[in-house]
Formats: structure tokens, C-alpha cells, sequence
């Protein structure tokens, strides 16, 4: 299925949106005693890399500060080592990554001239 830099770029904005939502308030014990929001978390990292790899090269460059290789590199791990996920990484990813990585995403899609992305 072919997706717009528009739609992938809110594809990941979205999932970032569903896991900020998720840990405000939550410390890493909640978070990692809690089985579906583990797996809620990974799905979400996933379809990040997923969505981050469909962007086309010109686009990536207008935010060349995104680190995408890594973020297509968790994603890859995620998927193919799925026993072995290291949750201690994916809640440092989340309360310590994302935001920036959202505020850079918001400002990318400001710069191809979309609308913004509600919060």
C-alpha cells in the first residue's frame, strides 16, 4: 500500500501521541508489570519504524537530525528478536526519545507545507 510523507509522517506522530498518552503518570514498574501495554508499546515502536521507513530520502534530509537508521533499526530488531525485547529500552524510548523525536516530526510536517497534527 502506497502512503503519502503526509500520512506516514502522521502514522508515527499518532503512535508517538498513543504512548506519551499511555505513560503520563506511569513509572517503568507499572509499565513493565503491565503485559498489554508492553506489547501495546512494541506494535507502536514498530509501525514507527515501518512508517519512518516508507519516507522518501528527500523528505528525511528536510530533518536530517532524525536519527532514522535507528529508528528503522528498532524496528527491524523488534520484529525479528521478539523474544528478546528488552523493555528497560523501550520505556527509555519512550519517556526519554519521543517527545524530541515528536517536536522534530511536528516541525518536518510544518515544513512540507501540511497542516499540524493535533495533539
Amino acid at each position: 500500500m502506497f502512503l503519502s510523507p503526509h500520512e506516514c509522517i502522521h502514522h508515527i506522530l499518532d503512535e508517538i501521541d498513543y504512548i506519551l498518552t499511555q505513560i503520563s503518570g506511569m513509572d517503568y514498574g507499572s509499565f513493565v508489570r503491565n503485559p498489554s501495554l508492553k506489547r501495546a508499546f512494541v506494535r507502536s515502536l514498530e509501525i514507527i519504524g515501518e512508517a519512518s521507513k516508507k519516507l522518501p530520502e528527500d523528505v528525511k534530509r528536510m530533518q536530517s537530525d532524525i536519527e532514522w537508521r535507528k529508528l528503522t533499526g528498532m524496528r527491524d530488531r523488534l520484529i525479528h528478536d521478539y523474544f528478546g525485547v528488552d523493555y528497560t529500552i523501550v520505556w527509555d524510548v519512550a519517556t526519554t526519545k519521543l517527545p524530541d523525536l515528536r517536536a522534530k516530526l511536528q516541525t518536518l510536517l510544518e515544513a512540507t507545507g501540511k497542516c499540524q497534527h493535533d495533539s
